[in-house]
């Protein structure tokens, strides 16, 4: 079969068979009973689409292309083995930086050939077109700002930024709206510039992109993460499809059209359950405000706590348990744990079900992808606005290590950092246990109220330690 055949017929088949398995493999991601099936439909999209690519570009060196994929893939395997749960929000800011950045080095090789190996004459739009100099002028900018925005939020997901707190720079607006007026002047006189003069150009939009990444991302503060790691995501996207016009590969264009999509989607669902604005995301800073306070004294006063034993006693009682699950269930990798003492009480005829808020956890669906592991019924795992209604009829409430997300504070005082913020309406049940090391804040470094309720007891200890210690009460009574 000749090169011109399979250009023409067999690689735009192979495009539309895989653009037709990322559309269902993301359409079957939107189940937590589905997600596996969808991760593999479009991991066979991405193998075909490479192919498709290899077959496109005719003329490869086949020892690079097998190099590359053993390495990337050994190195993909171990990384998914030894990856922690509690770890995979930093997996997947890591992965965001690294497809902005290879994004990023796609456009600037392109240039790097066209422009400057080739000695072209003229100015840049004419050497590569105006489109496809525009297209590589914004996928350097866009894939700069998600790679460095990208460590920024491993580095505060790991809490090794400043322990994650926001950190405010004099004026953080106006330099940030500067840098970014300026990172497109400087793309725009790159593409006009004559070839020969356009490389310091190039190289000021790269330095100015990376800069702007990590100004966007700092002074966004631990409890907004979810919504970071969501827009990062949605870079990531726009990035690879304008490194697809760069190429003109149609395939790219629309997969990575389709990831920003889907990224810029569920940060407005994130913005929504934060109750912030999408324009602050993306100025920055959101959830920030200069000199806020944080609603009163920090101070606990009126804690009452309990063990298991007078915890299980309550339970013995229980019509109705509602679990909310938090960063906290994640680090002492308790779902199989809860998943027993929900078995056990639904066993004794008790009602479970799970509150799950959009942005427990520290990554869009970490709650959802921790209880699917421990075979929690899907049907079980209800949303913030269908749960709330029921906190009000429920008999207990076992809150496992989440904190902002049920602080009533978020509807009461107008100056909190987390003011306006939808919550859990964990406060609203006849008896509440939390869960918690410690009486130390949430990533929004402030006071939980509901600790102080009349209704509230908190239980002390690692969260899988204190549910088989719930698991061994509720088994004696």
């Amino acid at each position: 079969m000749s090169q011109e055949i399979i250009r023409s017929t067999v690689v735009p088949i192979i495009y539309l068979l895989s653009t037709v398995l990322f559309i269902f493999g993301i359409k079957q991601l939107a189940k937590v009973k589905t997600a596996r099936r969808g991760n593999t439909i479009a991991a066979v999209g991405m193998l075909l689409a490479i192919i498709g690519a290899l077959l496109e570009l005719g003329i490869v060196d086949y020892r690079w292309i097998v190099g590359g994929m053993a390495l990337g893939t050994i190195i993909g395997a171990t990384f998914a083995i030894r990856v922690q749960m509690t770890s995979m929000p930093e997996m997947v800011a890591l992965f965001n930086g690294f497809g902005g950045i290879a994004s990023a080095l796609v456009a600037t090789s392109v240039y790097w050939d066209l422009v400057v190996q080739r000695g072209a004459t003229g100015t840049v739009y004419e050497a590569l077109g105006t489109d496809e100099a525009i297209t590589v002028m914004l996928s350097i900018l866009i894939g700069g700002i998600t790679f460095t925005g990208s460590l920024v939020a491993l580095l505060k997901l790991q809490g090794k930024l400043r322990k994650g707190q926001p950190i405010l720079l004099p004026a953080r607006h106006y330099i940030t709206f500067g840098l970014l007026f300026g990172s497109l002047a400087f793309g725009g006189i790159a593409v006009a510039a004559a070839a020969g003069d356009s490389v310091v150009w190039v190289l000021a939009l790269s330095s100015v992109s990376l800069i702007l990444g990590v100004l966007l991302t700092i002074p966004i503060g631990g409890a907004d993460m979810p919504v970071v790691v969501s827009l990062l995501n949605s870079y990531s996207g726009l990035a690879a499809s304008m490194a697809g016009f760069v190429i003109g590969n149609p395939l790219l264009i629309i997969a990575g059209a389709m990831v920003g999509a889907a990224g810029l989607i569920l940060t407005q669902i994130m913005c929504v359950a934060m109750n912030r604005s999408l324009l602050n995301v993306l100025v920055g800073g959101f959830g920030v405000a200069d000199g806020a306070g944080g609603g009163g004294s920090d101070e606990y006063t009126s804690v009452t706590s309990c063990g298991p034993e007078e915890a299980a006693m309550i339970l013995e009682n229980a019509e109705s348990v509602i679990i909310i699950p938090g960063y906290g269930l994640a680090v002492a990798q308790a779902q199989h744990a809860v998943r027993e003492l929900a078995d056990l009480l639904k066993e004794r005829g008790t009602k479970v079900t799970y509150g799950i808020h959009p942005v427990a956890g520290r990554m869009p669906g970490h709650m959802n992808v921790l209880l699917a592991e421990a075979d929690v019924p899907y049907e079980e795992l209800l949303e913030m606005d269908v749960i709330n209604p029921e906190f009000k009829n429920t008999d207990v409430v076992i809150i496992l290590g989440a904190n902002d997300v049920v602080n009533p504070v978020a509807t009461k005082d107008p100056s909190s950092p987390i003011a306006g913020m939808p919550i859990l309406n964990a406060h609203e049940a006849r008896s509440v246990f939390v869960v918690k090391r410690s009486l130390s804040p949430g990533y929004a470094g402030i006071k939980n109220e509901l600790f102080e309720y009349d209704n509230t007891m908190m239980i002390f200890g690692d969260a899988k330690k204190v549910l088989q210690g719930l698991i061994g009460e509720v088994k004696d009574l």
